[in-house]
């Protein structure tokens, strides 16, 4: 559940908001809806990491690669496919790290919460 909400909503929003909305929603979806840390850390890590590279092979077949063979060589990775590789891990631990810090603070709530009742 939490790994196609996040991936909807992140191709959808990405396409008119900036990379950074991954952090937002990966956050917001797990703080909502997310059953454990791990589930929370690799459900948002798969969602982002398969859009990512998806959406890049879905723009770098059709011209053959050239921008990514550019953007690789430029960068000293010098494989196009070893970028996009690297490029999908970086951003699926970036929604990761983020989906478990939103189940966290959804925790952090609930223990603050029962703990001001009982004082």
């Amino acid at each position: 559940m939490v790994f196609l909400v996040i991936l909807i909503i992140c191709f959808l929003l990405q396409m008119i908001a900036p990379w950074w909305v991954i952090i937002v929603i990966s956050f917001a979806t797990c703080g909502i809806i997310g059953k454990t840390g791990k589930i929370a850390f690799w459900q948002s890590f798969l969602a982002i990491f398969l859009l990512w590279i998806g959406y890049a092979l879905f723009k770098s077949l059709p011209n053959d690669n050239l921008l990514a063979g550019r953007v690789a060589l430029m960068t000293g990775v010098k494989i196009w496919w070893l970028l996009l590789l690297l490029t999908g891990f970086l951003s699926g631990l970036v929604a990761g790290i983020s989906g478990y810090c939103g189940f966290q603070f959804r925790m952090a709530m609930l223990a603050k919460k029962t703990d001001g009742k009982i004082a």
